[in-house]
C-alpha cells in the first residue's frame, strides 16, 4: 500500500513509546524511513525500546518524560529540535488502564488516569502543536483510544472518561489548527495482545477466550495491524483526513460485545485477583 519510505525525515514523537503498541508505531514509522523519538517514565522500557527499533536501523532518540508534567515536555521538544530540527508527527499513545468498579474505585486511580490520558495528551498537543504553528511547519497529531470512550464498558469508567475527553480534543483541535497545517485524528483499537495488556485487563485464558468470542472477526488485532492503521493516518495518503477516529475492533463496538463480555463485574473481579494470588504463588 505504501510507497517506498513515505515518512523520509520526518521525525516522529511516540509517548509510551518503548513497549507494547508505542514500540511497534515507531518500528512502522522506521520501516518507512521516518526518525523516531520514544518517551517513557520507565528507562528500562526506553533501554529495550531503542535497541529493537535500532535494530531495524532506525535513527531513534530516547527521553524519560513523565507526560503529567508540562516541563519535561517542554525539555524534550527543545531538545528534539536543537539535535533534529523539526517535530512532524506527534502520537499521544501513553496510558494507564486497570478494569475497577466505579464504585470501589480509589480516588487516586481516577486521578492517576486522568492525568496520563487527558491532561497528559493535551499538554503534548499542545507543547508541540505551539511548535509546529510558530515555526509554520504543520505536522500530524494522532491519538489513541478506545471504543468504550463512547459505547462505555463495565469497569473502565476513569479510562472511557479520558478517553472520550481525548476524542473531543480531537476534533476540536482538528477544526481549529487545520488553518496552520495541522491534522489531529485518533484511532480506537480493540483489544490486542500485549504483555501489558494482558496482565492488567485479561490475565487468565479464561477471559481471553470470553473477550474473543464476543468478536465479530474472531480474534484479537495484532499491534502490528494497529500500528500500520496510524502510519496510514500520519502518513500523506491520508492528508485530506482531519478530526476522524478510526476503530479497530475487529467489529466488536458494533455488537457492543465487549460490554457484555462482563455481565458480573464482581465475577470478573474475582477472576481477576485469582489470577493475581496464582501469578504471586508461582
Amino acid at each position: 500500500m505504501f510507497s517506498e519510505k513515505c515518512l523520509q525525515n520526518q521525525v516522529a514523537v511516540i509517548t509510551g513509546g518503548g513497549t507494547g503498541l508505542g514500540k511497534e508505531i515507531a518500528k512502522q514509522y522506521v520501516l518507512q524511513g521516518a526518525r523516531v523519538v520514544i518517551c517513557s517514565r520507565n528507562p528500562d522500557h526506553l533501554a529495550a525500546g531503542k535497541e529493537e527499533i535500532q535494530s531495524l536501523g532506525g535513527e531513534v532518540l530516547t527521553y524519560q518524560v513523565d507526560v503529567r508534567e508540562p516541563k519535561s515536555i517542554e525539555e524534550m521538544k527543545d531538545s528534539i529540535i536543537e539535535q533534529w530540527g523539526r517535530i512532524d508527527i506527534l502520537v499521544n499513545n501513553a496510558a494507564g488502564n486497570f478494569i475497577y468498579p466505579a464504585e470501589k474505585l480509589p480516588l487516586k486511580g481516577w486521578k492517576s488516569v486522568i492525568d496520563i490520558v487527558l491532561n497528559g495528551s493535551f499538554y503534548c498537543s499542545q507543547i508541540i502543536g505551539n511548535w509546529m504553528i510558530e515555526s509554520n511547519h504543520g505536522g500530524q497529531i494522532i491519538n489513541i483510544l478506545a471504543t468504550y470512550a463512547w459505547t462505555g464498558g463495565p469497569g473502565t469508567i476513569h479510562s472511557a472518561c479520558a478517553k472520550a475527553g481525548v476524542l473531543a480534543m480531537t476534533r476540536t483541535l482538528a477544526v481549529e489548527w487545520a488553518r496552520y497545517g495541522i491534522r489531529v485524528n485518533a484511532v480506537a483499537p480493540g483489544p490486542f495482545d500485549t504483555e501489558g495488556a494482558r496482565q492488567r485487563l485479561w490475565p487468565t485464558q479464561e477471559m481471553q477466550q470470553a473477550i474473543t468470542r464476543e468478536i465479530p472477526a474472531g480474534r484479537f488485532a495484532t499491534p502490528e495491524e494497529v500500528a500500520r492503521a496510524i502510519l496510514f493516518l500520519s502518513s500523506p495518503y491520508a492528508d485530506y483526513i482531519t478530526g476522524e477516529c478510526l476503530t479497530i475492533d475487529g467489529g466488536a463496538w458494533l455488537g457492543k460485545g465487549i460490554g457484555k463480555v462482563v455481565e458480573h463485574l464482581e465475577d470478573f473481579e474475582k477472576m481477576r485477583m485469582a489470577a493475581k494470588k496464582s501469578k504471586h504463588q508461582s
